[in-house]
């Protein structure tokens, strides 16, 4: 039975990157397409569904990209909804590369700190990584300083986690210039970077 993937990317066109390290995983065969979004995506799934036996879908997976962590969401969320009972494939979610890069970061400060009882400073917070990062980190129980040049993006951001989240312990706040970025820093155990690559948010002597 060959292995085949799915890869359904929000964007205009499919993510190269995404295909190359998925061509690298040794898949059999990989189906690729663009522009998906929640209204068009059903023949999609329904294709990855009915043509294996139930024992046989294992083989089968659906792989979901694209550059906005927002649309990727509504998009697992209307794949997973499409499934019904044991009729069903493995499907994975990491827009802009943001679960993988997100989850190694926190896996990795959570083998220092106890995140429970940590207060964290996210930079970039408002990227694909940087939203994924709050996410994450709220989820463990830490108190966290939602960064971004605006503070109505990180408010926007902290509005929307509490929404599935009330009990996140969130604080927007700009970091645009100096005197906001040594309030950001208050009492931080905790900075992850998540910003584009190349991007400096605070010099050594800061």
């Amino acid at each position: 039975m060959k292995k085949i993937l799915i890869q359904l990317d929000t964007d205009n066109h499919s993510s190269s990157f995404d295909r190359v390290v998925a061509i690298d995983s040794e898949i059999d065969h990989l189906f690729s397409y663009g522009q998906v979004t929640p209204e068009n995506v059903t023949g999609l799934v329904h294709g990855a569904m009915f043509t294996r036996g139930i024992d046989d879908l294992k083989n089968t997976a659906i792989f979901i990209g694209g550059s906005q962590v927002s649309k990727g969401e509504e998009l697992f969320n209307k794949v997973q909804n499409t499934f019904f009972g044991p009729v069903k494939v493995s499907v994975m979610m990491d827009s802009n590369g943001s679960n993988t890069t997100a989850a190694a970061a926190v896996l990795c400060a959570g083998k220092h700190l106890s995140l429970n009882q940590s207060k964290a400073l996210v930079l970039g917070a408002t990227g694909p990584v940087g939203e994924r990062v709050v996410q994450l980190l709220a989820s463990e129980g830490a108190e966290i300083n939602v960064s971004s040049r605006k503070k109505e993006r990180a408010q926007q951001l902290c509005d929307r986690i509490q929404k599935q989240a009330p009990k996140a312990k969130l604080i927007p706040c700009e970091t645009s210039s100096e005197k906001e970025k040594r309030e950001a820093l208050e009492g931080v155990n905790l900075i992850i970077a998540a910003g584009a690559a190349g991007v400096q948010f605070y010099s050594e002597s800061e």
